[in-house]
């Protein structure tokens, strides 16, 4: 990463100073702060970013992509060049016997849609997987929480951060005032020189309070024959879809079992040396964007089965987050595990993966249990 503005900081300093409108990501290596606008660049791709760069001489861009650009211009790429950047050490760490911070609780909620129509358009799904017409498709819920008052990240952050040590915990500002807030394990695409790196997920199962039981979880996720398969769907398409950009890359045969407080995960970490280095973490990320494990395969199939089975428009629910500087490097995360806030209202969001062998009850049950995570970094258990 470019030089950054502003003296140094401790990351406990760079939540504390974060306020409305500005951009957040904390990960196991290092906790990013960016406030204010040089530029907005709604809508503008990898070329036009790096060229904006270029000419500002500022270091760094920020911002968010949407899960699909929206025919109205309401949810575009939301690219920020901003006024200041301050970095500093992992987020994590610094917050160990840090008290939680309180949030309040709801007024209502809403579930979109109800349990037993996700149901039903797993169902669906499954019906297109075992005709062919499909090879998997990711279907999402949402929840709506109103609140009586305004709701702020800040709080969230601070506890998703103390929860999620691996993950990359984010507040990104969206159009119109709204802010992502989250905290997902996933990471679409890094680039540091020319070395690049991908951590996808695909395939989980719910943990558990009871250590036996939650090791018995994850042993059988680790021999799940579907979630193989469906991980193995993944893997497969960020390999093909990086290859032609690099001059070597590893991509281990099997996947990890990975454990974030909520999700058991099959993982695979997959890295390259770059061939080209006019290629940044941006136009990876453009080009990976949308991988199945947030969509489906094929893409266009599974993004018209979302359009009919799910009774929401996503926005930048599984997007992307990240940065991307002069240099080109930059590191963009999946928009997961994720809500999006508008004044006094916030809209959770979980999804899973649907392959030929789901069962509509399981998947009901993977998404509850994703939806904990912001649940728990907000104090709310609302039995799901």
């Amino acid at each position: 990463m470019t030089a950054t503005h502003g003296r140094a900081a401790t990351p406990v300093e760079l939540l504390d100073g974060h306020g409305p409108g500005d951009f957040l990501l904390a990960t196991a290596e290092r906790t990013i702060a960016a406030a204010g606008a040089r530029r907005v660049l709604d809508g503008a791709e990898a070329d036009t970013v790096a060229a904006a760069l270029r000419e500002s001489g500022a270091p760094l861009a920020v911002g968010a992509l949407p899960f699909t650009p929206s025919a109205d211009g309401a949810d575009l790429a939301h690219l920020v060049v901003p006024e200041s950047v301050r970095t500093s050490g992992p987020l994590h760490p610094a917050l160990a016997g840090r008290e939680r911070r309180a949030l309040p609780e709801p007024v209502a909620t809403t579930a979109v849609p109800e349990p037993e129509r996700h149901m039903r358009a797993v169902e669906e799904a499954v019906r297109a997987l075992r005709a062919n017409r499909l090879r998997k498709v990711v279907l999402a819920r949402a929840l709506d929480l109103d609140f009586a008052e305004t709701v702020t990240g800040r709080s969230i952050l601070a506890n998703l951060a103390a929860d999620n040590p691996a993950g990359y915990t984010f507040a990104a500002p969206l159009p119109g005032g709204r802010t992502l807030v989250g905290s997902t394990p996933e990471l679409l695409v890094s680039r540091s020189g020319d070395r690049i790196r991908s951590h996808p997920h695909a395939g989980s199962a719910p943990r558990s309070a009871d250590p036996a039981t939650d090791a018995e979880r994850g042993r059988q996720l680790a021999a799940s024959v579907k979630d193989q398969a469906e991980h193995a769907v993944l893997t497969e398409m960020i390999a093909e879809t990086l290859r032609p950009f690099c001059r070597t890359l590893d991509v281990p045969a099997t996947p990890s079992l990975e454990a974030n407080p909520a999700v058991w995960h099959l993982t695979t970490t997959i890295t390259g040396e770059l061939a080209d280095p006019g290629i940044t973490a941006l136009h990876l990320a453009e080009a990976l964007h949308p991988t199945p494990a947030i969509c489906g395969t094929p893409t266009d199939a599974a993004r018209a089965a979302i359009g009919e089975l799910e009774p929401f428009d996503r926005g930048y629910y599984a997007g992307a987050v990240g940065w991307v500087d002069a240099a080109g490097d930059g590191e963009w995360a999946i928009a997961i595990r994720c809500a999006e806030i508008a004044g006094t209202r916030m809209r959770l969001y979980a999804g899973g993966g649907i392959m030929p062998g789901s069962e509509a009850a399981d998947e009901l049950a993977e998404t509850s249990a994703k939806f904990r995570v912001l649940l728990r970094a907000m104090g709310l258990d609302l039995g799901l």
